[in-house]
């Protein structure tokens, strides 16, 4: 058994101090790995089943083989992984801001992300989501007109909690309508939240897709003994 506790990355970001760290629960007799950003928990390996459920519920209104597949924000890698368990998916552009978290995976430091990186599928690219869509870019610089048949995003707490200023007019009507145009026809916007559905942000994406539900993911929490709920909303074009 290795240390009990042991910071693997460190390192100033434009937007805080970011760390990944690796902790043994002796209650749960598990190896837990955390992200931080200055003092506050942004993710753990401990409450993967939204993310996951990001992926799943993003992917299962589509039809058809050889999807493509934007996901904005890497984190432990729990929705991009479960995105390549669909054998539809022809190609994933991960698209994350911190260089530090996608070389986390290349040195394939998560073992419930293993083959993430290795995956001829997977393309890591270094940019700034939220900028990326605003400025008109797109998600995949060696194709700035792309369309993905899904984005899948979980990067901001909320669209009321949002670890940047910067981020908050994407999630206006405005701001949503160029993520729209990265879309094919029938394409899917997916949105990781941690806050209970949003009705004044479901007004936002009916104002924008024709079809869009808030999918309430529950949980057990191994902290509290209890349950949590995550909310993923899920919007077509």
């Amino acid at each position: 058994m290795g240390a009990r506790f042991e910071e693997l990355a460190w390192r100033e970001t434009p937007i805080g101090e970011i760390s990944l760290r690796r902790r043994r629960d002796p209650a749960l007799d598990v190896d837990v790995y955390e992200v931080k950003l200055d003092d506050e928990f942004l993710m753990s390996s401990l409450f993967p089943v939204a993310e996951i459920e990001l992926a799943r519920l993003g992917l299962a209104p589509l039809t058809g083989d050889a999807l493509d597949v934007a996901v904005g924000g890497l984190g432990l890698g729990y929705t991009a992984r479960t995105a390549l368990e669909d054998p539809r998916v022809r190609s994933l552009v991960v698209v994350e801001a911190i260089e530090d978290v996608i070389d986390w995976h290349r040195r394939q430091l998560f073992p419930f992300a293993a083959g993430l990186a290795p995956d001829p599928r997977t393309r890591f690219v270094r940019a700034d989501f939220f900028a990326a869509v605003a400025g008109g870019t797109g998600l995949d610089p060696a194709d700035p007109d792309r369309r993905f048949h899904a984005v899948l995003l979980d990067v901001d707490h909320s669209p009321r909690h949002v670890l940047h200023p910067s981020h908050a007019p994407f999630y206006r009507a405005d701001g949503l309508r160029r993520l729209a145009d990265l879309l094919h026809p029938d394409g899917v916007f997916a949105l990781w939240s941690d806050d209970p559905p949003d009705e004044e942000f479901g007004r936002v994406l009916a104002e924008v897709f024709p079809t869009s539900q808030a999918h309430v993911v529950r949980f057990a929490n191994p902290l509290t003994g209890g349950e949590s709920a995550n909310t993923v909303y899920v919007a077509r074009r």
